[in-house]
């Protein structure tokens, strides 16, 4: 993924994407809601999507489908900070299941999560892009019929490298 062209190239294929609304980060700069994507190599842990909208997608990931108390905690004074969680939380945090269509299909990466620094960031996902083409607050986003094409293709703990 080459943050500076805003491309994902697979299998010789490559594949126009979207990045956070103020461009890219090293990951040790990063910082939570900096709207930048972090920089690194990483590995697809596993991936999330809206059973109510689409079928289990057919992919050697492992899905589970969102539920509508699902979330990922957001706050970095917390013990559960850039993890999976259910809802009602008392701490800050993002709720996965969105009207918009953007988390209707969430990779998971390995982003500062073993273990999670504080402030570092949290919740940075390969999701599908908004509609209306704009950045992410620090996400890798590709268009729906982009995302539909590389899921058959991809594996639990497949490396995904982000790069200027």
């Amino acid at each position: 993924m080459n943050t500076s062209t805003q491309t994902l190239k697979f299998n010789g294929q490559n594949y126009p994407c979207r990045i956070g609304r103020k461009g890219a980060v090293a990951y040790e700069h990063g910082r939570e809601g900096d709207e930048k994507t972090p920089l690194g190599e990483y590995r697809l842990r596993f991936g999330l999507y809206r059973a109510d909208r689409l079928p289990k997608p057919n992919s050697g990931l492992t899905f589970r489908p969102l539920r509508q108390d699902d979330g990922w905690c957001d706050d970095a004074d917390d013990a559960g900070y850039n993890r999976f969680i259910r809802l009602p939380y008392q701490a800050s945090h993002e709720k996965l299941w969105r009207e918009d269509g953007a988390y209707d299909v969430i990779l998971v990466m390995s982003h500062n999560d073993s273990p999670p620094k504080a402030g570092l960031g949290s919740a940075v996902f390969i999701h599908v892009a908004q509609y209306d083409d704009r950045g992410t607050l620090g996400c890798v986003a590709l268009a729906p019929e982009e995302m539909v094409r590389l899921l058959p293709y991809l594996k639990t703990g497949m490396s995904v490298t982000v790069q200027a």
